[in-house]
């Protein structure tokens, strides 16, 4: 077993392959030189990145790469599959949450801000958006911005799976974000820790994975101080503001790791009454839910993916 550790898209990364052949290595060590390329395209921080180019031509047709083009398709999946709680036509209302700036740049997040006196802006209508396969072309209709957030980080986990998976088993852990490209040499499944919210040096569950992909979306992470409370990152599209529910974490099994990114949002923006319904998109799905008073939930399926299976 090869692993390696590295930074990529504000946050820490792990990929490992079931190999222990030094040319299978320099493989391995391709996966950050990926990263950085992806995020130097998908960033909605940076200035120079080709999603800020589009989302500054509004009205305007722009010819994207197929990276681009990628994400941007598996986000609409991912708006299809979950009846449209998960948008990438959300980056004015992320923005007017208070979520302007990168985490990795600093400790912004406990700054103050003030309680917003206004609605934040309509999430935007992935209807209105132009697509031309033909040239590669996208056409954002005037006032709509997107944020691939997690999808990307999801979309990169997969395909680094695929890429690194022709050389040998492997696991990419893009910070919660994991897929695997099949079972290890020996056949056993990738052990995958859950976990606990309360306790950081603890965990609910251990995962047994040896396909897809498993996602851990949550409030108690990416959040900021605003007015008495805090608001976080995960929008709820029916109101335009951090979602409120009764959900403080959901981690989702599906069969990628954009698939599960995606499921694990929706089920947190459902709140726990319905949770389990946003998976049927997906019946190969499953998933676990911490909520505000630490109990947790699982699905009736989730027991047959974990030790002792």
């Amino acid at each position: 077993m090869q692993q390696l550790e590295f930074r990529a898209m504000g946050c820490t990364m792990l990929a490992a392959i079931d190999s222990d052949e030094p040319e299978d290595l320099a493989w391995l060590e391709e996966a950050p030189r990926w990263m950085a390329d992806w995020e130097s395209i998908l960033s909605r921080f940076r200035p120079d990145s080709e999603l800020t180019a589009l989302n500054d031509s509004p009205g305007r047709w722009t010819s994207v790469s197929a990276v681009l083009w990628a994400v941007l398709q598996a986000a609409l999946e991912a708006a299809r599959a979950t009846g449209g709680l998960v948008t990438p036509a959300i980056l004015n209302a992320v923005e007017a949450a208070g979520y302007d700036r990168d985490f990795a740049a600093g400790a912004w997040a406990e700054e103050r801000r003030p309680a917003r006196t206004r609605p934040a802006p309509l999430v935007g209508d992935l209807d209105q958006i132009g697509f031309d396969a033909r040239r590669r072309m996208v056409r954002l209709p005037v006032g709509m911005r997107l944020d691939l957030g997690g999808i990307a980080k999801g979309w990169a986990a997969d395909e680094i799976a695929r890429r690194l998976g022709a050389v040998a088993p492997t696991l990419i852990d893009a910070s919660g974000d994991i897929a695997v490209s099949g079972p290890q040499s020996d056949g056993s499944p990738w052990p995958v820790a859950v976990d606990d919210p309360f306790h950081p040096d603890g965990q609910l569950d251990l995962l047994l994975l040896s396909s897809g992909g498993v996602a851990t979306s949550g409030r108690d992470y990416r959040r900021w101080r605003q007015g008495e409370g805090y608001a976080h990152h995960i929008i709820d599209p029916r109101t335009g503001a951090s979602a409120q529910t009764d959900i403080l974490s959901a981690t989702i099994v599906g069969p990628s790791a954009v698939m599960a990114e995606a499921g694990a949002k929706a089920a947190l923006i459902t709140g726990s009454a319905d949770w389990v319904a946003t998976l049927a998109p997906w019946p190969q799905a499953t998933g676990l839910v911490v909520l505000e008073n630490a109990s947790v939930l699982r699905a009736p399926s989730w027991a047959k993916h974990c030790w002792p299976a």
